[in-house]
């Protein structure tokens, strides 16, 4: 079975120099063409203007500042671990993967050499040769396995647990070589493998307070809550990159000050900024920005096993009292999508499209709330900066709520802490989930029963027995068909609302050059230390 393109398009020439820049071998390359049905003649031709491209712009040298939106003293360098945007940008600069996803969103090879199955249940991985981590150790098929079997123990805590559950078999074969068997066929493996939590250790590792991984930087600083600071490594695998000595990144939870410190040139690249801050940023000739729309959004979860959750009708009020063209308008700026309470986005190939979002009708939802009881009642909603434009959204609805008698109690809480004492513990609050490639992911870490981050507490035999029907079905007809129940029901039955899919906008200094968009969310899926360059 293989997972390449199938036609030829602008955006494969952009994969192309991707692959250039992710040191990806003229045999990779050549593959891939072939692949596409790309004649050798036209291959050659492609690639040399895909080489030319890659060669001409990149620039060596220089210290990039960045800045993301959230931070905690919870931070790790422990990739089973990571949740937040801090932990990602660490574990993308300071290890590496086994696959990495394109701006295509192809699976394309990184640590790996190559990924086959003839039945999509049983995987052989080759790896590259000559890898070695930071502390100068080769990497081996041993560490591989160490790192994939980490998340397969309950003791590590891993938030990936869920979708690991699926491999039951992780073996060497010989020292370049791991056989991965799963419990049943997932043809999803290679794009599972790309996510940030799978990124690959040294067999062994336990203690987290430094890293050492074989990625493009060496973890020089770590302070958890406080900043990271990079420094490149001089003995990275890859051909090319990466172009910086160096990198800081921290947080600046304020939207303004994060937008302040770019303008001023404190930072070079301000990561997920307030829509409200756009029309600044376009007025300013020195900065630029780049826009990533790939299935980001910021969720009001209502916990359908505390109160107000467990009152009939109030989640369905709830829903009805959501005006949704105003938050994309008025909140995001145009920047986003109306959503229909589910994951999986328009930028996702299993998107249902017939499934219409919950008009806003305050109306019946006053209807719905008197019958329930609750007109009157004051309801807690909190929301916070930490999850993105959830303030202005808890304004819109508790507006809403007041014309009709419903009393929301908006709790803005600070940034810090947000995440370990509020999201997921709140009976009603806010959160703010990143885009994932395929819809099994977002539901094995969001609704399934023993999702670690079921946001709702949602539980449902039926939805747990069809993730399982549509991870291992090779029928792309049927495999539709299953997701597009599954967004059915956890539009209709559990309790998180998702009013919009939000445009995910990074400012950037004129000087940042490389920055692409990616699949996997903003800083290019995370990932933007190892491909930006600074220009003279």
């Amino acid at each position: 079975m293989t997972f390449k393109p199938t036609n030829w398009t602008g955006r494969d020439d952009a994969a192309v120099e991707h692959a250039i820049r992710r040191g990806a071998s003229r045999r990779e390359l050549l593959k891939m063409l072939m692949a596409s049905g790309v004649a050798a003649t036209a291959g050659s031709s492609i690639l040399l203007r895909a080489g030319a491209a890659v060669a001409a712009t990149p620039v060596t040298g220089g210290t990039l500042r960045a800045a993301g939106w959230s931070a905690s003293t919870a931070d790790t360098l422990d990739p089973a671990k990571a949740s937040l945007s801090t932990d990602y940008v660490r574990c993308c600069a300071f290890y590496n993967r086994l696959t990495f996803l394109d701006e295509a969103g192809q699976a394309q090879m990184e640590l790996a050499e190559s990924i086959e199955t003839d039945d999509a249940r049983v995987w052989q991985v080759k790896l590259k040769s000559g890898v070695t981590f930071h502390d100068g150790k080769t990497l081996t098929a041993a560490d591989v396995v160490y790192s994939l079997n980490r998340h397969l123990d309950d003791s590590v805590g891993s938030k990936a647990n869920s979708i690991a559950k699926q491999m039951t078999g992780i073996s060497a074969v010989d020292d370049l070589t791991v056989r991965i068997e799963l419990a049943a066929p997932n043809a999803d493996l290679p794009t599972i493998l790309s996510l940030h939590h799978f990124m690959i250790l040294a067999e062994g590792t336990t203690d987290f307070t430094k890293a050492n991984g074989t990625g493009a930087f060496l973890c020089e600083v770590f302070e958890p809550g406080v900043r990271s600071i990079g420094t490149k490594n001089p003995n990275y695998f890859k051909a090319e990159g990466p172009y910086l000595d160096s990198f800081e990144f921290f947080a600046i939870s304020d939207d303004s000050a994060r937008v302040n410190a770019l303008l001023s040139g404190d930072i070079q690249l301000a990561a997920q900024l307030n829509p409200r801050s756009i029309r600044l940023i376009d007025s300013q000739p020195h900065v630029v920005k780049s826009v990533t729309t790939a299935g980001n959004y910021t969720d009001l979860n209502i916990r359908l096993d505390m109160d107000p959750g467990t009152k009939a009708g109030f989640i369905e009020g709830m829903r009805h009292l959501i005006n949704r063209e105003q938050i994309v308008k008025a909140v995001l700026r145009g920047l986003g999508e109306i959503g229909n309470d589910q994951p999986v986005s328009s930028a996702n190939r299993y998107h249902n499209p017939n499934l219409k979002p919950a008009e806003f009708d305050p109306d019946k939802a006053k209807h719905i709330f008197d019958k329930a009881g609750l007109l009157g009642t004051s309801i807690l909603v909190v929301a916070s900066d930490a999850a993105m434009s959830s303030v202005d959204m808890a304004t819109v609805v508790q507006q809403a709520g007041a014309e009709i008698g419903m009393k929301l109690d908006v709790q803005r809480v600070p940034s810090d802490g947000y995440w370990s004492n509020y999201w997921l513990k709140a009976p009603v609050h806010f959160g703010n989930i990143n885009p994932r490639p395929t819809p099994d992911i977002l539901f094995s870490l969001l609704y399934a029963s023993d999702a670690p981050w079921n946001e709702s507490h949602y539980a449902s035999e039926k939805f747990d027995s069809l993730l399982v029907e549509a991870r291992g079905s090779l029928d792309e007809e049927r495999r539709t068909e299953i997701y597009w129940d599954m967004q059915e029901m956890v539009a209709t039955q559990a309790g998180t609302l998702i009013p919009a899919y939000i445009s995910n906008v990074d400012g950037l200094s004129e000087k940042v050059k490389g920055l692409r968009p990616n699949p996997l969310g903003g800083m290019m899926g995370y990932a933007f230390a190892e491909y930006v360059w600074l220009d003279a």
